[in-house]
């Protein structure tokens, strides 16, 4: 019969009220929209729920006995959603990310989280895929350095955008310098992750890439950068996230910055979803400079 549940609102209120008037307030939706949603009840149904006069209604014999099922089923689901929802108050918000989080951001970020939210800590978890771990429910948010897919059923938000930095190891001709362009590293072998990468070969124009080596993560890309095995190019979160003594970071002066994404499920898993995208967009946004591991504003 493709009953909906605002089919059963509108019959319990209807009932309750005496008018379309006074429901629709109840209702807080227009008296065009709850006639329209009450004939729709009585069609899919088949039967007269509500007599119409003109000064008020009543519910037809039928329309009586589905009023007094309908408040049943519509007080169970109530305290089923109130249970629900106070379940997933008192766990963590599960915060995921494949590379880094939001750079130097993250700790204040936190810091500040914990002040305002005491009872409802963040649980952050460094994940391969943290895309796909929210599409699973295994993570409420993902930091993401890529757009998410169009088909993936996550919303995202554009938090900041974050310069790219090239990894070079210690004693290496361009660890001395400011800065580096992407000329200046044709003849290097660069290594890609293949787990959460946000530069490849892409960023180099046609004929001009320089050779490639794929690892795994980012424990063996800091690995083969360090030995002098090869370079790397990463986004500016990572200098924070993962410093190492013998790797250096250096500006990429001409290749364009990274986008920070923060993703979660069209329908959000964790009732603090809304109030941590409010806070992590006034972090990320704070104009603190771009130090390492910092972000510049989402324009």
């Amino acid at each position: 019969m493709n009953v909906e549940v605002r089919h059963l609102r509108a019959l319990v209120a209807i009932g309750e009220e005496g008018t379309i008037t006074d429901a629709a307030l109840a209702l807080r939706i227009s008296q065009p929209a709850l006639s329209r949603t009450l004939e729709q009840l009585e069609r899919r149904l088949g039967v007269r729920l509500v007599e119409r006069t003109t000064r008020r209604l009543a519910l037809t014999e039928s329309g009586q006995r589905l009023w007094e099922q309908a408040r049943r089923i519509l007080a169970q689901l109530d305290d089923a959603l109130a249970e629900a929802a106070a379940r997933a108050e008192s766990r963590p918000l599960r915060l995921a990310f494949a590379w880094a989080a939001l750079g130097r951001h993250t700790v204040p970020l936190l810091r500040t989280w914990r002040e305002r939210h005491p009872d409802t800590p963040v649980q952050v978890r460094r994940l391969d895929d943290p895309e796909a771990a929210v599409r699973r429910g295994v993570a409420d948010l993902a930091v993401l350095r890529t757009r998410p897919a169009g088909e993936s059923g996550l919303a995202h938000t554009v938090l900041a955008h974050e310069r790219r930095m090239v990894a070079v190891p210690e004693g290496h001709p361009l660890a001395g310098r400011d800065s580096v362009r992407l000329g200046e590293m044709t003849g290097e072998l660069v290594a890609l992750c293949s787990t959460a990468a946000t530069s490849g070969v892409e960023l180099w124009p046609e004929g001009r890439a320089p050779r490639t080596i794929e690892v795994p993560g980012v424990d063996e890309w800091l690995t083969v950068i360090a030995t002098g095995e090869a370079v790397g190019v990463t986004a500016e979160g990572t200098v924070h996230h993962h410093p190492h003594p013998g790797v250096r970071y250096l500006p990429l002066a001409d290749a364009d910055p990274v986008t920070v994404h923060l993703a979660w499920p069209a329908v959000p898993t964790h009732p603090a979803t809304e109030a941590f995208l409010h806070l992590a967009r006034q972090h990320a946004t704070a104009g603190e400079g771009r130090g390492p591991g910092g972000l510049l504003p989402a324009s």
